[in-house]
């Protein structure tokens, strides 16, 4: 297989209609491509430090990642901080660097693309914290491949079946 790797923090016109059908042949969770726009990647696309890694297999889209810097007044920093520990929250969050998608196509999974896209979206980044919510269940390869690159639970998800993973430093005192 001939995989390439592309990271950038931009997206055009021809991106996001690139993106639109990987996105949804993983995630199904939008009923089209100006709601899901609207609700979701034109809004995260504008983040600060957004960035997002895509995985080419002969010229074709096969996988993604991407996320951006968490901070309050953001949907899911918001809600992880009402579900977490006082203590916990304050450590992690604000400031931390969102993975929010990891999607990679059915017909290319386990080949270890999800792992070259989680290096590639996260390389040289300069936060100290970076955060993403996972299922629960350990037996889910997502989660073994997060395990496996130093990523460890610090509380339950915003969702039910959910959990917050982090890695790096978090803040003391």
């Amino acid at each position: 297989m001939a995989l390439s790797m592309r990271v950038d923090r931009e997206v055009t016109e021809a991106d996001t209609r690139e993106l639109w059908p990987v996105y949804q042949a993983v995630f199904d969770d939008q009923p089209d491509l100006v709601t899901w726009r609207t609700a979701v990647w034109d809004r995260h696309a504008a983040r600060v430090g957004f960035r997002w890694a895509r995985a080419y297999h002969d010229e074709e889209l096969v996988g993604f990642a991407y996320g951006y810097t968490g901070e309050r007044g953001q949907w899911w920093t918001d809600r992880a901080f009402e579900v977490l520990p006082r203590e916990v929250a304050s450590a992690w969050l604000d400031g931390h660097f969102e993975l929010v998608s990891i999607g990679v196509l059915p017909q290319a999974r386990c080949r270890g693309i999800g792992r070259v896209l989680l290096d590639a979206v996260t390389h040289g980044l300069p936060h100290e914290r970076w955060l993403l919510m996972a299922t629960s269940d350990e037996s889910e390869p997502a989660r073994r491949m997060y395990a496996s690159n130093g990523w460890r639970v610090i509380g339950p998800g915003v969702g039910d079946g959910t959990v917050i993973l982090a890695k790096g430093r978090p803040r003391t005192g």
